[in-house]
């Protein structure tokens, strides 16, 4: 099983930086037909559609808007349950991502994941969600993490005002599509993407804290998001070394100023 796990990973790697490529730049080649349309192109600050209806993995009617306005961002995740191969890969690699966060799903965030098939059905959902809070290992997940089925349009309306862009096969019966998670405020704003199929636990939690609008993380967070910056390239925060350059600067001339004032008062009334 893992040489045959191995060869998955490479061919998803492989498909996802096919898919990856538009994004950092002009293709040189003209990409195979199967692929054409299929991109992940996000613009921060779109709204979700939160009035749309889908079915959670109980089979219970439920509103998008459902998991949004406590207070807490949302980690959206687009894929299919019968997916083969990327879909499995992305949802392996955010379940790592979690599990070196401190925070909890149902406590600080919420994390929803949608199905793009329509054809799948809530007991599908229900069997992918329990094999993923058991291997999860946190009671809270159970509440937390939720896992959506619904109609073509209202799926499509969630995925086209995130950038996800994707397409059906006729000849293999499988969807075509990237790799990446997508950041929402608590009132449904895209706040970012995280492309790729390795999310970092420092990483998710900055974004999820940023998304948060100061709801979520603690000063600690505060100071990390305003020294780190988030590298589209790289799907993680970089070191501000510029930022830390001008606040030493103005702390030096802070400082000078607090020790120089009392010597140019005291000389300014000698002179008087």
């Amino acid at each position: 099983m893992k040489p045959l796990r191995s060869v998955h990973a490479a061919v998803a790697a492989l498909a996802f930086a096919l898919l990856a490529a538009p994004a950092r730049g002009q293709r040189a080649e003209p990409r195979p037909a199967e692929l054409e349309g299929v991109e992940i192109s996000p613009v921060p600050g779109t709204q979700v559609p939160l009035d749309r209806p889908f079915v959670d993995e109980t089979g219970k009617a439920v509103r998008l808007g459902d998991y949004f306005g406590a207070n807490r961002p949302v980690l959206l995740n687009l894929g299919y349950y019968s997916c083969p191969m990327l879909c499995g890969l992305v949802l392996n690699a955010l379940l790592d991502g979690l599990k070196g966060l401190s925070w909890d799903p149902g406590k600080e965030f919420e994390v929803v994941t949608i199905s793009i098939n329509p054809k799948e059905t809530p007991q599908l959902a229900k069997l992918k969600k329990q094999n993923y809070v058991k291997a999860y290992g946190r009671p809270a997940a159970n509440r937390g993490w939720h896992f959506l089925t619904g109609r073509e349009e209202d799926i499509r309306a969630v995925t086209d005002s995130v950038g996800f862009y994707y397409r059906y096969d006729e000849k293999s019966g499988q969807y075509a599509h990237g790799a990446a998670i997508f950041i929402l405020t608590p009132r449904g704003v895209l706040s970012r993407a995280i492309r790729g199929v390795q999310f970092d636990p420092q990483t998710l939690r900055l974004s999820l804290a940023e998304a948060s609008e100061g709801k979520q993380g603690g000063t600690i967070d505060s100071l990390l998001l305003w020294c780190y910056h988030y590298d589209e390239e790289s799907g993680r925060y970089s070191f501000q070394a510029m930022t830390i350059m001008r606040v030493a600067g103005v702390a030096v001339l802070v400082l000078l100023a607090a020790l120089l004032l009392p010597v140019w008062l005291r000389r300014r009334r000698t002179t008087r």
